[in-house]
Order: structure tokens, then sequence, then C-alpha cells
């Protein structure tokens, strides 16, 4: 299993990043991915929760949506959306908010409600959701992204979750005491936040990127760490972890079309 794409780089680079003990609030799509490759591979005790209140979901196929049964199902407890909200999140019970964005700044600061004016968009995005309340109440914040010059982009078009504001140290300015963004996984590099700036800084290239290609797709100078890394390939558990997860996740939404 020596191939893989960048898209299957980036999740697995992601899922590496959760620890066993983690209390992880998950986002759709790839960060729902990685945080169950995670479980299923180096992290069996992670503990997983989803936005509509399933706490210690063990999915065997990835979810649509927060409201999928199969999320309810495999869960330890279910809980109200008002009780995870207020006890869970913003007890500072969860030490992970796993997102994607839209649109991202060199702060972490993540657009998903419009691109263009707000008034009159040129594409309305989902919208905040809990994202807002996860990027400012978790522990810390892992983003998950495709780099294009579109979604990586100098200034976002709208606020939705908040990042490292204006970097430095805004977030402390506003009186929020949780550390934000503190990493950053694309399908073609790993960033983290400058410890004085709070500037995403890419500290490994994923196989077979050059600084080049990074550039490209990102909207704003990008800066590198003294010393710069290379991210391991996939090991063949991981890769053929996510294929098959992803194999039983088509095969489980075809059936229900």
């Amino acid at each position: 299993m020596s191939d893989f794409t960048p898209n299957e780089m980036m999740t697995i680079a992601a899922a590496r990043a959760l620890k066993n003990d983690d209390v992880c609030f998950v986002g759709i799509g790839a960060p729902s991915a990685a945080c169950n490759v995670a479980r299923l591979t180096h992290a069996p005790g992670i503990t997983l929760i989803y936005e509509s209140g399933t706490i210690g979901t063990a999915p065997d196929v990835l979810p649509l949506s927060i409201g999928d049964g199969e999320l309810c199902e495999t869960a330890l407890s279910t809980v109200s959306v008002p009780e995870m909200f207020r006890y869970w999140l913003m007890g500072g019970r969860i030490s992970i908010g796993f997102l994607g964005a839209a649109q991202l700044d060199r702060f972490g600061n993540i657009n998903t409600t419009v691109i263009g004016d707000y008034a009159h968009p040129k594409v309305r995005l989902p919208g905040g959701g809990g994202a807002p309340e996860i990027a400012t109440s978790c522990g810390e914040i892992f983003i998950t992204l495709k780099q294009a010059p579109r979604s990586m982009v100098k200034k976002i078009d709208f606020f939705t979750s908040f990042g490292h504001g204006e970097g430095g140290d805004h977030r402390q300015r506003l009186g929020i005491r949780t550390k934000g963004p503190t990493l950053l996984i694309t399908d073609l590099a790993v960033w983290r936040p400058d410890p004085e700036t709070r500037e995403f800084t890419v500290t490994s290239l994923h196989p077979g990127v050059t600084r080049e290609m990074v550039q490209e797709t990102c909207g704003w100078p990008v800066r590198y760490a003294a010393s710069l890394d290379e991210t391991p390939p996939p090991t063949g558990l991981e890769l053929g972890t996510l294929r098959d997860l992803q194999a039983r996740t088509a095969a489980a939404h075809q059936r229900k079309t």
C-alpha cells in the first residue's frame, strides 16, 4: 500500500495527532474520518462526541450528518443538545475540537457562513452550528483543510469561529482561556501556530510536496519552521483502516438510497 492520495495523507496525519485519552468533539467530513481512524488504530480509548449529544460513539461507518442513527446506536450515552453544550463543552470537559473550514486565515479564524458580502453573498454556506462554541470552549482546536487559494485566504469574508483573531494574545485579551487552534493539517503539510505571533507555520511537508506547491495554494506568504520535517507516509495498517472505513460507508449509504 505504498500509493496514497493527498486526502488520505491528510486524514491519516490528522488521526496521528489524537491520543488514547482524548475527549474529542468531532466535526462531520474529514474530521470524522480522522477521529475514527485514530479510534480504530492507535487510540482505541478515545472518546468521540458529536454535536447531536452522542458520547463515546463508535460508528462502523462514517455519518452523513450529526443526526445519523449510527452515532446514537453505538454511543455509550446520548444526552440533550443543551446538556452537551452547557455541561460537557462549556464545562471544559472536552480536550480537542476537530473542525473543518470553507475559508481559513493565517491565524486560524474560520468562515463557514458566506463567501462574499453577507447581505449579497456569492455562496451561502451551512453556517456555524456549534463550531463557534467549540472553537472557544474546547481545550484546543485541530483543523483539517484541503489547500486552495480560495480556502486559505488573507482575510476571511465572515468570522464564524474565532481562532487567534489578530494574532498574539488576542484570545487572552478577550478573556478566552482555551488554547485555540494548535494544529492545521492540510493535504500538503502540517502547520502549527508560532508561539508568539500565533500565525500558522509549516512544520512538516507531506511526501513529495515542495514549498512551491504549498505557496501556490495559499493566499498569504507562507512561513516555515527553522527545522522542517517530512511527514511519515501512511503505514499499511493506517491506509487499510481508512479505506475499509470508507468502503463500508459507501456501501451503507448505497443501501439507504
